[in-house]
């Protein structure tokens, strides 16, 4: 009996140890994959041309971050200014110098659900990685 009990706790830490790794570098690149996305827009949003990010723009932002296994339904934009005014709307611009805002929420997924086996508890179901940014619009009406 004790020799059954040793294997499947020794089973049980060589899994972990084993798909350890794995996961935690899936986390690493999913967040630094939304903080590249979300400094490109924050570039091209905030740029002298645009002065805001528009529906086309997050659209657009969802199909690039598809292409690398995220689910676009449930990635999460939000742009707020430093003005209070709306920063997604084509027809009133931020002027130069108020501030852009992008956060790009993603849930983790149950990418930590391994980390039970040896006793630590995962993020909530709720729980989300982020990635955020801000930048001084440049366009000048």
């Amino acid at each position: 009996m004790k020799q059954l009990l040793v294997f499947v706790l020794f089973a049980t830490l060589f899994c972990w140890l084993m798909f350890s790794p794995v996961y935690k570098h899936v986390v690493v690149l999913r967040q630094s994959l939304l903080q590249q996305e979300v400094d490109y827009m924050l570039e091209v949003g905030a740029s002298g041309r645009y002065g805001y990010i528009d529906a086309t723009m997050i659209g657009d932002s969802r199909t690039r971050l598809s292409g690398y296994g995220f689910k676009p339904e449930i990635l999460e934009y939000q742009v707020t200014t430093t003005s209070g005014m709306p920063g997604t709307d084509p027809a009133s611009p931020l002027e130069r110098g108020d501030g852009l805002r992008l956060v790009i929420r993603y849930p983790y997924d149950g990418l930590m659900d391994i980390d039970r086996l040896i006793g630590v508890a995962p993020p909530s179901g709720t729980a989300r990685m982020a990635a955020a940014g801000m930048k001084m619009s440049e366009f000048v009406p």
